[in-house]
């Protein structure tokens, strides 16, 4: 504990003051100025060095307070006026900030929303359904990247984006790699924490299953690495979700061998270019049957056909681990439907092929990643599904009739087999592996703020979840972390219930739910790292007890 210098105390002192003496602020604006008063020299007591409040600190108050809390967050419909928004957001320059930020958080009875990159699909690092007042920890001055290409690994602090980490890694080697994201401006902390699933996922598994080590803040403010936090808690933070569990700092990510020339390609096939029968030939062939080299998504949205009438357009959108000939070579063996030709193909990098995928324009340097922006910010409502038997073409035709009575529909399939299927289920908490086809992400879009449009658009969604019931995952109805869903359930005011979180903690990691539990109950006793879908701790009746069902 510090004692604070005469220049800190000053500052503390004027913060109060600015606020309690302008008439404009209600008696609540003083109460708030003096919390934040108490929150800085708390924060100043518990780490290194203390910084100007306007430095690290931005409450409501402040012009520039909508832009940083609007700065990276996805998900519109999570900023709009009626959203509750976070008494103060505090940037931490040094890792002993974020201890600083447990410490006092706990002490100040506040909630701490942590945002590394700001994609959570429900906006949960910047928003909250939770009574108790709360501050966002904004990770984006943490955001070191040391790569090591002689030894295979790189350190990346938290704030870092993944394309961030894709470009130093490049900028190393031009056949190294790392298997996680294809949106680039995700933040890598908190993307690893629910899986992490790439273009390199059939031959190299998720960013969870190459992560060596790691450095996190604890419930206690502790900065614990692998070996201090044991191997529990290692297992729990690479995979089961964000923000139960601590604060990740950094994690060190395991390099993978790429080629120095890899292939991309998108082929788009509309219903009257037989886009239903070559989607369930690839249905038969993505997982099991196609090189563990390559990855064919499908991008699935309405268009227009030649005479301006909707169609439903299937893009297959495509890397592959080397050069075009082999390729075409796999694709005439194994998936001839889809009338692939050379001049579908371009080779490139594998960090030029990371923009491809991500949409970038051709022309676009690789630089662009160092800015971490996202290409994409609307409203928007997101499910997720795990699909082990082919739909039928009576199903996709009903599929395609649904789409069509939306403004807006985008559905992605994503292929697994290959390396996914090696895994075992309980290696990571993340459980989606052998016996899966491919995963489905469903969104609607709109620019509406609305309420009305809001309710269409939800409605919409839950009816196509609805229909879709047959034809995925069952006992339980697998979801994805990182696709966020709040439909499947959540926490409610200031509790976890075991019994409630059991209904969407088992669509999201299956029987590793009950380890996640044990280890929440064992690090976060308290638990102080609540949010509306965190990992909740044990029932008291239970806690100390050896109960077979819930034994790491």
């Amino acid at each position: 504990m510090k004692s604070l210098n005469l220049s800190v105390m000053l500052s503390i002192f004027l913060i109060v003051l600015l606020y309690s003496c302008s008439s404009s602020y209600a008696l609540s604006d003083v109460s708030t100025s003096s919390f934040n008063g108490k929150l800085y020299e708390c924060i100043c007591q518990n780490s290194d060095y203390c910084v100007p409040f306007s430095t690290a600190f931005v409450t409501p108050t402040n012009d520039s307070f909508n832009t940083i809390l609007q700065s990276t967050a996805q998900n519109l419909r999570c900023l709009l006026p009626s959203v509750t928004k976070p008494q103060l957001i505090f940037t931490p320059m040094t890792e002993s900030h974020v201890q600083a930020a447990v410490i006092c958080s706990k002490q100040l009875g506040l909630q701490l929303r942590v945002r590394s990159g700001g994609h959570d699909y429900e906006g949960l690092s910047y928003m909250s359904d939770m009574e108790s007042p709360f501050i966002i920890l904004d990770l984006s001055k943490l955001r070191d990247i040391v790569v090591n290409t002689v030894d295979n690994y790189a350190w990346a602090q938290a704030g870092a984006t993944v394309g961030e980490v894709y470009y130093r890694i490049s900028e190393k080697s031009k056949t190294h790699g790392f298997p996680a994201g294809l949106c680039t401006s995700l933040g890598i902390g908190g993307h690893i924490t629910g899986g992490a699933y790439g273009t390199m996922m059939r031959k190299y598994g998720l960013g969870v299953d190459n992560v060596v080590d790691a450095r996190i803040v604890d419930a206690n403010g502790r900065i614990l690495d692998r070996q201090s936090m044991g191997e529990d808690l290692f297992w729990a933070i690479r995979g089961g979700g964000g923000a139960s569990f601590g604060i990740i700092l950094s994690w060190k990510l395991k390099l993978v061998p790429v080629p120095s020339i890899v292939t991309v390609f998108t082929v788009p096939k509309t219903l009257d270019q037989n886009a239903t029968n070559i989607l369930y030939k690839w249905q038969q062939v993505a997982a099991d049957k196609l090189d563990e080299d390559l990855f064919i998504r499908v991008i699935i949205n309405v268009a227009a056909d030649k005479k301006g009438e909707k169609t439903i357009q299937t893009a297959y959108n495509s890397m592959f681990l080397g050069r075009a000939d082999r390729l075409l070579q796999i694709m005439n063996d194994v998936f001839p439907e889809l009338g692939l030709t050379h001049k579908d193909c371009t080779e490139m990098s594998w960090i030029k092929s990371i923009m491809y995928i991500a949409g970038y324009p051709s022309n676009t340097p690789p630089e662009v990643l160092l800015q971490g922006k996202s290409l994409f910010k609307n409203y928007f409502k997101a499910k997720s599904d795990f699909v082990k038997e082919p739909i039928p073409i009576d199903g996709l035709e009903g599929l395609w009739k649904r789409l069509m009575e939306e403004d807006s529909p985008l559905v992605i399939w994503n292929p697994y087999g290959g390396m996914m299927a090696k895994i075992s289920e309980s290696e990571t908490p993340f459980p989606h592996r052998k016996g899966i086809i491919y995963m489905i992400q469903y969104l609607t879009l709109w620019n509406d703020p609305s309420k009305e449009s809001a309710t269409k658009h939800y409605d919409w969604i839950r009816r196509l979840y609805n229909y879709m019931t047959p034809y995925v995952s069952m006992f339980p109805r697998e979801a994805y972390v990182n696709y966020r869903d709040l439909d499947i359930g959540m926490n409610k005011n200031e509790s976890s219930s075991f019994i409630e979180a059991s209904v969407w903690g088992n669509k999201y990691y299956k029987d590793n739910f009950n380890r996640l539990v044990k280890v929440k109950t064992k690090v976060d006793p308290q638990n102080f790292f609540l949010h509306e879908q965190s990992i909740p701790t044990l029932p008291i009746t239970m806690k100390g007890k050896s109960v077979n069902h819930f034994e790491m």
